[in-house]
């Protein structure tokens, strides 16, 4: 009862303080409420939700083989599992420990799982679309990058000047290259770059483009948290004696992490929908059956109904995305009071 009467004074003073402020409050409320109604009464009333009901399968798995749609199918679920059990938070310790360790290895299983192999039936990566592939390419650009972006900060912060200069180098060409070049240059330069008769899947180049881009930003979001330390910290570790990598591998960045946390979670979203690019590539990731699935005569002027399903898809993944990240954070937190 406190509790929702401190929430009332507070939106009394916030948006109905004056005269002024309750004017403009009550004509934004209006033009808000006037919104939702209208844009309720389209959903239910006068949309025609059968170009999603129909195509559902193609929005979620793209043309994987009808007889092997178990396999995105448990993987998308495992995410949804995995998610939940964490934001839970498990009382069980072995579960609480094993946590982290199945968010590692959950990228790996999804290529084993979509590509096949030891006993399952192997699906060219040429098949994997929809909500799958834009999960399997953040993902896997996601573990991939961040250890990346590390290594990249932590060259940046090196005394050795190759190092430092070569990381440097690296993050400002990377940072100053808009992605969809970088994109470009993954899927039609780099075969050039390969030995004769090695060749690399489509999927395969997307994630590494997405990598060596996405890693320049990281290695900048950590480098603040670096920066942000303060030198008590160094010290601190050498008085007990520490060498310069555990100082750094133990004390500095996992509080170097936890400052750079809410930076890190913005790349993961942008990540996310920075996916959708790969359409223009002919990857036919979400986005891509969307455009496609709006090439069909049958479901041709459909455009709204579509964009809205694609945007509340991206909206609850990028939901759920905020909400681990936030939790991680709260974590890291009351771990560093308890210590």
């Amino acid at each position: 009862m406190i509790n929702r009467y401190k929430q009332i004074q507070y939106i009394r003073r916030v948006a109905f303080s004056n005269k002024v402020d309750s004017i403009v409050s009550l004509i934004v409320i209006s033009i808000g409420i006037t919104a939702l109604v209208t844009l309720s009464k389209w959903i239910i009333f006068s949309a025609n939700w059968s170009v999603v009901s129909l195509n559902l399968p193609l929005f979620l798995f793209g043309s994987f083989p009808n007889d092997q749609l178990w396999r995105p199918s448990a993987w998308i679920s495992l995410f949804a599992i995995f998610s939940l059990i964490t934001l839970w938070g498990p009382r069980w310790s072995w579960l609480r420990k094993s946590l982290p360790f199945l968010w590692v290895i959950y990228a790996p299983l999804g290529i084993f799982l979509l590509a096949g192999g030891i006993g399952l039936t192997q699906v060219e990566s040429q098949n994997w679309g929809g909500l799958t592939l834009t999960i399997l390419l953040t993902s896997c650009s996601a573990i991939l990058s961040l250890p990346l972006g590390i290594a990249l900060a932590l060259g940046r912060q090196s005394t050795l000047p190759i190092i430092k200069n070569l990381s440097s180098i690296y993050i400002d060409i990377m940072r100053s290259v808009p992605l969809i070049a970088v994109l470009f240059f993954g899927q039609l330069l780099i075969p050039l770059f390969l030995p004769v008769g090695l060749e690399i899947d489509r999927v395969s180049r997307a994630v590494i483009a997405f990598t060596l881009f996405v890693s320049a930003y990281i290695a900048e979001d950590v480098r603040g948290g670096l920066q942000s330390m303060p030198k008590t910290q160094q010290e601190a570790g050498e008085v007990l004696g520490l060498h310069p990598f555990q100082i750094t591998y133990l004390i500095i960045l996992p509080q170097a992490l936890r400052v750079a946390l809410p930076s890190l979670t913005n790349q993961a979203v942008g990540l996310l929908q920075n996916t959708s690019l790969m359409a223009i590539l002919g990857l036919v990731e979400l986005l891509g059956i969307g455009r496609s699935i709006l090439a069909n005569p049958e479901f041709i002027g459909r455009y709204i109904e579509v964009y809205i399903w694609l945007a509340v898809i991206y909206w609850i993944v990028c939901t759920v995305i905020a909400l681990l990240a936030r939790h991680l954070e709260q974590q890291m937190t009351i771990d560093k009071k308890d210590l």
